[in-house]
């Protein structure tokens, strides 16, 4: 019943001038920094252990903003699920499109890390592409569906639930979808090897390169960002990736958390810092949470 009458209250929200959103959100990311003592634990954990050349004050300072960040981004998802698609292309701009254009037709992965406005992006994306993507089955199944069901909005897109591995996916892909990838957070020991980020060892998938090798796919990077003063969204496609796969699984999965570095650094208030991205640890390391 409450998470209906969360869901209500958010398909009101999306009647409001995206401004008055972001307002809305900001403060409502205020309100979960305050409360949320767990989440905020592990935000404050990620900030020390990955900029550890901030002061407290810094790091206090960058996980409100993130949380503000996270919530709006929450919040907004109002208009991708029942939005009008004229209003989610004013939300979410398309930009480096040629990009794209110059690897389509082949394998392809969009490197799709995890930002907070992920969301907005693969949806502006399914405007004009259909594609595959694997989910995290959410534990209230009144929001799952929901959340289901506003990714299926666009297009004829594919959602494939983790515990169906990454053949179904292959599969898509040498279809011709293109595979929007989210490799970058911490699953557990499964297909996963130690190698840094931010310097220190963070257990991390090995699927871009291991997909790359099987289908011959391209790696292209794709990078959504929260644009100021609520002005919305930009989806962003890179270049492609030259020498990809290169001389081992384990150089391949390094360059994709180099890259994940540096795009966090040119917005690190909107990478997803109440993720345990270290709950894995070596054998014999206790828990950093």
């Amino acid at each position: 019943m409450l998470t209906r009458a969360g869901l209500l209250v958010l398909w009101l929200l999306r009647l409001l001038p995206l401004p008055a959103l972001a307002a809305v959100g900001n403060g409502f990311g205020t309100l979960l920094y305050a409360m949320g003592r767990e989440r905020r634990h592990v935000c404050q954990t990620n900030l020390a252990r990955c900029m550890p050349g901030l002061t407290q004050a810094e790091r206090n300072a960058l996980a409100r903003h993130h949380f503000q960040a996270f919530a709006r981004t929450f919040l907004e998802r109002a208009i991708l699920w029942w939005g009008t698609p004229e209003r989610v292309r004013q939300l979410v701009k398309i930009e480096g499109m040629e990009h794209f254009d110059a690897v389509r037709g082949g394998p392809l992965i969009l490197l799709a890390p995890h930002f907070v406005g992920l969301d907005m992006g693969w949806t502006r994306l399914a405007l004009e592409i259909d594609m595959v993507t694997i989910y995290s089955r959410q534990k209230n199944e009144t929001f799952n569906a929901t959340l289901y069901a506003g990714r299926l909005r666009f297009g004829r897109q594919m959602l494939l639930a983790r515990q169906e591995g990454v053949r179904p996916a292959l599969r898509a892909m040498q279809a011709g979808r293109p595979f929007y990838y989210l490799p970058d957070m911490d699953y557990g020991q499964r297909d996963t090897i130690f190698v840094p980020f931010f310097g220190v060892n963070a257990a991390t998938i090995t699927g871009v390169s291991r997909l790359a090798r099987l289908s011959g796919a391209r790696v292209l990077p794709c990078v959504t960002r929260m644009l100021p003063g609520g002005a919305g969204y930009s989806v962003r496609f890179l270049p492609a990736w030259e020498a990809y796969p290169g001389e081992s699984i384990e150089a391949d999965t390094r360059r994709m958390n180099i890259f994940v570095e540096e795009q966090v650094r040119q917005m690190p208030e909107q990478y997803l810092w109440v993720h345990k991205r270290f709950k894995t640890r070596p054998p014999g390391e206790a828990s950093w949470y």
